[in-house]
């Protein structure tokens, strides 16, 4: 059984008393801030030179400072920028100016468990990873409540990483809902599989398959919609809820039935066996090698294939209808666009993603 935290299993006094320097201002960054800060604790916002979020950061009420002055203040820095971006920020404006004995904190291991990030010895490097988008996480924070965290300790030079760490769980309201101990390893590789396999890849070529296959049998785009894509949140809801149990007890016994005819036909032994090569590609570094090898080319095929999927006819099938649902709210997605220097983008807004 996996151990669990709440908020009477964390000493706030170990984050309360310290200084932490928010490094990014974007997705994650504006809501560690503003919970931390709502929690009792001294925040400055660590960001580049001319970012665009600088003015957004004062506005909101905080201290912002050049990345390297806010990382001589603190005691605790909290790297939250995009992981692609960590090397370049960590070794410019953090690792000179992070004193012996300090916390470098990150929301997602991948940068520490891959290698872009190789933190000195003498530093304590923890974990503390949201399981929400940075927007999710501060609304429900308001709201008196929490989102679930993990947490893991990766280097405990001073003897109290895990208790800061827990303090910070604390601080940005994790201990609310829960934190699992975990390790940076499990962190990452689950992450990773999860998005790919499922969260984001599987699930959006499930959809896009299945749309697909009805409009080339003759059926009207809008249907296959509707069928394929909008009705995937009202099921999810009901997995999010109570399990597939309860989902498959919600839907009719004819869903149900098909639900276990023909889902183990879809997702067959060759996709499962796909699914161990991908899990594989996560766990021997090659997928973090390929991806910012990507990035460092300046992204060519990530663009490329944004700019095509967005011109998706299920896309444009779904702009459509989702114009005469006044009641969603409005998700403009910019075009896509060349790849930007790390130093630029440093508190940048990030879209949410299943991070």
């Amino acid at each position: 059984m996996a151990t669990i935290y709440y908020d009477r299993d964390a000493d706030p006094a170990a984050i309360t008393g310290k200084t932490v320097a928010v490094i990014g201002y974007g997705s994650q960054g504006h809501a560690h801030a503003q919970n931390l800060r709502d929690s009792g604790c001294q925040v400055i916002v660590g960001l580049a030179a001319g970012s665009k979020s600088w003015q957004r950061a004062e506005r909101d009420g905080f201290e912002v400072r050049a990345v390297p002055d806010a990382v001589r203040g603190a005691d605790v820095v909290a790297l939250l920028v995009p992981d692609q971006h960590h090397r370049e920020v960590y070794e410019k404006g953090i690792a000179p100016f992070l004193g012996r004995g300090r916390t470098l904190l990150v929301a997602h291991a991948f940068s520490v468990h891959f290698g872009e990030v190789k933190p000195s010895a003498d530093i304590d490097v923890v974990l503390v990873a949201p399981k929400a988008p940075g927007h999710r996480m501060r609304e429900v924070y308001v709201d008196g409540r929490g989102v679930p965290a993990l947490l893991a300790v990766h280097q405990d030079a001073t003897g109290s990483a895990g208790a800061t760490g827990l303090a910070y769980a604390w601080g940005v309201g994790a201990t609310r809902a829960g934190v699992i101990t975990t390790t940076f390893a499990e962190e990452v590789e689950t992450d990773l599989f999860g998005e790919q396999a499922v969260l984001c890849g599987g699930i959006s070529e499930l959809v896009k398959a299945g749309f697909e296959t009805l409009v080339e049998a003759g059926y009207q785009p809008e249907i296959a919609y509707f069928e394929c894509m909008n009705e995937m949140k009202l099921i999810v809801d009901l997995m999010y809820e109570g399990g597939l149990s309860y989902m498959r007890y919600s839907v009719s016994d004819t869903a149900e039935f098909g639900d276990y005819t023909s889902g183990p036909r879809v997702i067959d032994e060759r996709v499962r066996a796909t699914m161990r090569q991908i899990l594989g590609e996560v766990r021997d570094g090659s997928f973090a090698q390929k991806w910012i090898g990507e990035y460092r080319r300046g992204a060519p095929t990530l663009y490329a294939t944004r700019a095509r999927e967005q011109a998706q006819p299920i896309e444009e099938v779904g702009r459509r209808l989702r114009a005469l649902m006044p009641w969603l709210p409005k998700r403009d997605v910019p075009r896509t666009g060349p790849a930007r220097n790390a130093m630029t983008v440093v508190a940048e807004p990030a879209p949410s993603a299943a991070d």
